[in-house]
């Protein structure tokens, strides 16, 4: 359907009449934030091993580690099974979230673009100090200066959407291909940024693993997102990342504007097909996506392009697909409020996981970092997560929101609200 939009007069009416304020707890639907949950702990296995600095850890210093053969096991199923996985799911979460913010606030009559732009704002600033002050990593920046574009979609078709989104998510490959006819880089003027301030600080490829574990003082955490800034733009352009995320993002919004999420009963049997699909069809080419990234690409830069835009979709789509076919078998389970609860406040859960990462392996911390192999540091992640599980309930058993959720609504809305959870 198309976004039917009010007279002019009755708009304007209601514009005076309505209350803006964020969707109530009561009206959020539990598989979104289930499946939002679900996501953050796959983002915690994907992230950890860059915060524990395994990541930049040298070929003979992970060799090294106790459990090496187990860790380079560990290191195949995460490509396979992890490794975009998740934060696809976000990805598509997002954009049913954009369709859900227009669609209440259009219900009201309130302008829907000045809240969202807002609350795209705010975000980019939560980003960029993230980006700036705690990890390289960050994804929240991007996802919000890309989700600005995405009101210039609410009026397309269906099948606009998605051609729009089959485009987007097929560019990397192409573009990878164009560079390797053309022989030029795209991503190398930010990797000269980066070891430019490297130089300035004095990291280099011997103390790059080391750094953050040995620095004593927020100084050196700081000197290393800065030069960890112009790597992450590195990992964009390389990546593609902006052309697949907005792809997804209109795969989100598709989904978001059909409301198939409240349509689950009647879509039995293409959840079936689309999660019997999706695992015959990914999980070989995903075992190919992780032999090509372990093994440095051998195929080409374009080939491993095409392996992730084969593999990486559709299986993330089977997650999707069979977590909401388990839902359906077992609604009324306890199961599904304890797996909402981190994806009600998953801003806050996101952001603590940098907080903890930070405690446990860098300097200014417990530095254990560049210590702990592999296999350790993903049930360190599991455990991470766990705790995540039990604060978020204990935490909405009072509150109504995340702390940081509830400090992003109030400056998107701009106006107090509530913490406390009403009885």
């Amino acid at each position: 359907m198309k976004w039917a939009f009010l007279p002019k007069f009755a708009l304007a009416k209601a514009m005076k009449t309505s209350t803006l304020s964020p969707v109530a707890p009561s009206q959020r639907f539990v598989i979104l934030d289930a499946l939002r949950g679900f996501a953050l702990l796959g983002i915690c296995l994907a992230n950890y091993p860059e915060f524990s600095l395994y990541t930049f850890l040298p070929a003979e210093a992970a060799d090294a580690m106790p459990l090496a053969t187990a860790d380079r096991w560990a290191r195949c199923l995460l490509y396979a099974l992890v490794d975009g996985k998740f934060y696809t799911l976000f990805s598509l979460l997002f954009g049913i979230g954009f369709s859900i913010i227009m669609g209440n606030a259009l219900r009201k009559g309130a302008d829907g673009m000045r809240i969202f732009y807002r609350r795209m704002a705010v975000l980019t600033v939560i980003g960029l100090l993230h980006l700036m002050l705690l990890w390289s990593g960050d994804i929240l920046m991007l996802y919000a200066l890309l989700g600005m574009l995405l009101p210039l979609f609410r009026n397309a078709s269906n099948r606009s959407l998605l051609t729009w989104a089959a485009v987007l998510l097929l560019l990397p490959a192409c573009v990878d291909a164009v560079q390797a006819l053309c022989g030029f880089d795209l991503s190398a003027p930010a990797v000269e940024r980066q070891w430019e301030w490297c130089a300035r600080f004095g990291i280099t490829e011997d103390n790059f693993a080391y750094w953050l574990r040995d620095a004593r003082d927020y100084t050196g955490v700081l000197q290393f997102l800065v030069q960890g800034a112009w790597e992450r733009m590195y990992e964009f352009i390389e990546g593609n990342r902006y052309f697949k995320v907005l792809g997804l993002f209109l795969v989100g919004f598709w989904i978001g504007r059909n409301r198939l999420y409240v349509k689950l009963d009647d879509l039995r049997p293409r959840l079936r097909l689309v999660t019997l699909v999706g695992l015959l069809w990914s999980l070989p080419l995903s075992a190919l996506y992780s032999w090509s990234a372990v093994g440095g690409h051998p195929w080409g830069k374009m080939a491993h392009t095409l392996l992730y835009t084969l593999s990486v979709y559709p299986l993330a789509l089977a997650y999707l697909t069979a977590l909401c076919l388990l839902f359906l078998l077992t609604k009324e389970a306890r199961l599904w409020r304890w797996i909402a609860a981190p994806g009600r406040m998953a801003l806050s859960n996101y952001i603590g996981q940098t907080l903890v990462g930070i405690l446990l392996f860098y300097g200014v911390g417990l530095g254990w970092g560049a210590s702990a192999g592999l296999l350790h540091t993903e049930l360190i992640a599991l455990a991470v997560y766990a705790l995540q599980v039990l604060c978020s309930r204990l935490w909405l058993a009072r509150f109504a929101f995340g702390p940081l959720e509830w400090l992003w609504r109030m400056l998107t809305y701009g106006k107090p609200l509530s913490l406390r959870q009403r009885r």
